[in-house]
């Protein structure tokens, strides 16, 4: 509590909040009462003009674009709806799924499978799980003595 107290009164902190407070907006978005004007229509003018608005894209609503298409609501909104789909829908949810469930490339479950069915037929038949001789030792080619001079040989 006392870093927050200390943090309060650090002049970095206070020129953010002033920053932020400057760079505020604060707008209301709801009809005023003085700033409605009020007219005399009749019935069919009303309701002609209200079609002719209905129509007409944007008018009288406050429409945020997604930011696909700046001019068209309808547009816009189906290229999100679009967009949204081929991404979530296809690519992160079909995509998991067939990487889920592809085959082992590289087949690292098949070796291991017959490291297993290996160990259990040398078991069976009584032998050492890894020969002693896996490597004919006549194969090998060692260093000799004065090759390796003081080297250090771990085993």
């Amino acid at each position: 509590m006392s870093s927050l107290v200390r943090l309060s009164n650090a002049p970095l902190v206070r020129n953010l909040v002033n920053h932020s407070l400057r760079s505020a907006r604060l707008i209301s978005s709801s009809q005023k009462n003085r700033d409605a004007a009020t007219l005399d229509v009749s019935k069919k003018a009303a309701a002609s003009s209200s079609g002719a608005a209905a129509s007409s894209v944007g008018t009288g609503r406050n429409w945020v674009s997604y930011g696909f298409d700046r001019k068209d609501e309808t547009n816009d909104r189906s290229a999100m709806n679009a967009s949204f789909f081929f991404t979530v829908t296809l690519c992160l949810v079909l995509g998991s799924a067939y990487w889920a469930y592809v085959p082992d490339p590289q087949l690292q479950d098949w070796a291991q499978r017959e490291a297993y069915l290996e160990l259990r037929r040398r078991e069976a038949a009584g032998l050492e799980p890894i020969s002693k001789d896996f490597v004919d030792p006549a194969q090998i080619v060692l260093p000799s003595d004065e090759e390796l001079g003081n080297t250090e040989i771990v085993i």
